[in-house]
């Protein structure tokens, strides 16, 4: 009997040490899980293909083929990245624009994403990208907010937001002493505007948050524990054909997956990772195919990184997939009607192989005169032309019209059709591996809620996480008001008796009565709405 009784007091013990443990911390010890979730932004199947052709042998990603997506949105039957990523990265599909925001009634609400709710229950959490990290994919993993186009509150969103690893580019966005550059229409950089309206230094942000900051793929093994930020390029990183000629000091995709993978498993205990091969999308748009090709096998090297580390850690869910169609590539054009049955496949891959540059690589050498054309034009496999096609690329207005023509000239000689310069409709690849991976035709919503699952994240149930913050606090007698004294950075503030609480847009981040306050989440306006987390 007094063993029992013993046996007794020591459940009940354990049973209350336990029970006051974060579940997050529980969650640490108990369970290794990991996420690697890659996006090929852009991709239509027909350019998978000619990818593996144009390689000589099969692709990582053909290894694990499991099935298709849909990627409809809420509005549409030809999503944009916004939507796409949105419905990927929180289970609910969504309208053009919109990041991580899900439409209700006239406006729209913040919805929680895998990230986030990762972070939630202690998994450690990474962001990749060739595209600046605030582009609308990544984006739509780590931010909210009504337009895609929003980059400076995305940046802030993501410094706030505790990520442990962030690769890529985006460095405008992050100070505000430095002017956001473009090229105009001679390829010339000029200045456009300041990057930050809102006069935020992100990048002092960044150092207080202590991350490692880098900028140089000489860095990618910086040593040391602690958070990890590299921003390579001012707004987007080069294409991957175009990287060694041109800018070989940044990283390629698979070495930041592979630096995020090794950063994020050190830690010791689980991770999810999103990671997105950002430039097929860029190329499509351009109907490069040169391009398509150089980012779906600069995507696969990557994908081949995580499947490996996959395979060895036996934990490790691996899920890759385009968000949408681009661009209508067609393997066979008009040109083929009637011999389609006779075209061996170095008719298709032989021209292209004699570009060394994509069209953006290739045109980025031309010289303001266009005294070197001849040369640029031989970079993308042009050397061979008539004189009709060289006057037809010479009087070209712009850049962006030069880059149209040589694209055309070099998909033609290819026996390539392109049916669009947008995005396209169809269901697109599924590929996975690992533990509770997805197989079979899915929504895009599903990817989530794989996810969610076998993380044990339940995203579903975080669904009021962002409250109305005028709601709320009035319902317990507080004054509200949003203060737009300076536009660029809105507070949202609550006065009763003597205490005052401001909650600072886009900052984790609530003052009470002078002192500040670390939150779990982001505060979110929306230009109509202030969305907090209450503890």
């Amino acid at each position: 009997m007094k063993n029992l009784i013993k046996v007794l007091i020591l459940l009940l013990f354990f049973s209350i040490i336990f029970a006051a443990v974060p579940p997050s911390c529980l969650l640490a010890q108990t369970s290794k899980k990991n996420v690697i979730f890659m996006v090929m932004d852009g991709t239509n199947s027909d350019i998978v293909t000619l990818a593996r052709w144009y390689k000589g042998s099969s692709l990582a990603l053909d290894e694990i083929l499991t099935g298709g997506v849909r990627t409809y949105s809420h509005q549409s039957a030809i999503t944009d990245s916004a939507a796409g990523g949105t419905a990927m990265a929180t289970g609910f599909k969504t309208d053009a624009d919109f990041i991580g925001m899900v439409p209700d009634g006239n406006s729209s609400k913040p919805a929680v994403s895998l990230l986030e709710a990762a972070r939630l229950r202690g998994y450690g959490t990474g962001i990749v990208a060739t595209s600046p990290v605030q582009h609308a994919t990544p984006a739509a993993f780590s931010a909210h907010v009504k337009n895609r186009d929003e980059f400076s509150d995305i940046a802030e969103q993501q410094v706030y937001q505790g990520i442990d690893v962030v690769l890529g580019g985006g460095l405008a966005w992050l100070h505000s002493d430095e002017e956001k550059r473009m090229a105009n229409d001679d390829g010339m950089l000029k200045t456009k505007e300041s990057a930050r309206k809102d006069k935020e230094n992100l990048l002092k942000v960044i150092e207080e948050k202590e991350y490692h900051f880098i900028e140089k793929k000489s860095d990618l093994d910086v040593r040391g524990a602690g958070k990890l930020w590299g921003s390579f390029a001012s707004e987007d990183m080069a294409y991957d054909f175009d990287r060694a000629a041109l800018l070989p000091g940044q990283p390629s995709l698979a070495e930041m997956t592979e630096t995020a993978i090794n950063r994020l498993n050190s830690t010791g205990k689980g991770f999810f990772l999103f990671v997105e091969g950002s430039k097929v999308d860029w190329a499509a748009h351009k109907n490069d195919p040169v391009g398509m090709i150089s980012e779906v096998l600069a995507f696969d090297k990557a994908v081949g990184k995580a499947v490996e580390f996959a395979k060895r850690d036996g934990n490790t869910m691996v899920i890759a997939v385009t968000d949408h169609g681009n661009s209508g590539l067609t393997i066979g054009n008009v040109t083929t009607d009637k011999n389609y049955y006779d075209q061996p496949v170095g008719d298709f891959v032989e021209p292209l192989k004699k570009a060394k540059l994509t069209v953006k690589g290739a045109s980025s050498q031309l010289k303001k005169d266009r005294s070197n054309l001849k040369e640029v034009l031989a970079s993308y496999g042009l050397d061979e032309h008539t004189e009709k096609e060289f006057c037809r690329v010479e009087k070209a207005v712009t850049v962006t019209d030069v880059e149209d023509e040589m694209a055309a000239m070099l998909s033609k000689r290819a026996s390539l059709g392109f049916t669009t310069h947008g995005h396209t409709g169809e269901d697109v690849f599924l590929y996975a591996y690992g533990p509770g991976k997805p197989t079979g035709l899915h929504e895009n919503t599903d990817l989530a809620a794989a996810v969610s699952e076998y993380l044990g994240l339940d995203i579903k149930g975080l669904g009021d996480w962002y409250v109305d913050a005028h709601e709320y606090y009035t319902s317990r007698g507080y004054k509200t008001k949003v203060d737009l004294s300076d536009k660029h950075n809105p507070v949202f503030k609550a006065e009763k008796g003597g205490e005052r609480l401001e909650f600072p847009e886009n900052k984790n981040i609530m003052i009470q009565n002078g002192r500040e306050i670390e939150l779990q989440a982001v505060n979110v306006y929306n230009g109509d709405t202030f969305f907090i987390h209450v503890e």
